[in-house]
């Protein structure tokens, strides 16, 4: 039966003209710069992250850069101090970029109840546990 045919008064339906995002493809993903970000696993315990996101804004401290163990605060979810790991950044569909968060992208948040996918993270800053700044 083709799609779009009906049989036992059951109707098919037809998928004429879907559009998948560029971005959504394997070869755009992997052939992305990966540049205007921050890889959690590759920064410092204490380092401090803040992400603004289309929404909202979240404080973010590394406790193990390896896992991407941190503690966030703010957005909706996340009103006080909560241990959470950072999933990763996506554009909300099934490619992950593990334990990084990147201009453009979603951030995931997971706090061992809830997968949380926040807006599109608009910017994002690093302040060194030491003190030392930098602005991705």
């Amino acid at each position: 039966m083709a799609a779009g045919d009906s049989h036992s008064g059951i109707r098919i339906p037809t998928r004429v003209g879907t559009r998948v995002s560029g971005a959504a493809l394997i070869d755009t993903w992997t052939s992305h710069p990966w540049t205007d970000g921050i890889r959690v696993d590759r920064l410092l315990a204490h380092d401090r992250i803040t992400v603004r996101t289309r929404h909202s804004v979240y404080e973010v401290v590394v406790l193990t850069p390896t896992t991407a163990d941190v503690l966030v605060r703010g957005g909706a979810f996340f009103t006080d101090w909560t241990p959470a790991r950072v999933a990763g950044s996506s554009l909300g569909g099934s490619f992950l970029k593990l334990h990084a968060i990147y201009v453009g992208f979603r951030m995931e948040i997971i706090d061992g109840r809830r997968s949380i996918v926040t807006s599109t993270v608009q910017t994002v800053s690093l302040v060194r546990g030491a003190g030392r700044s930098t602005v991705q």
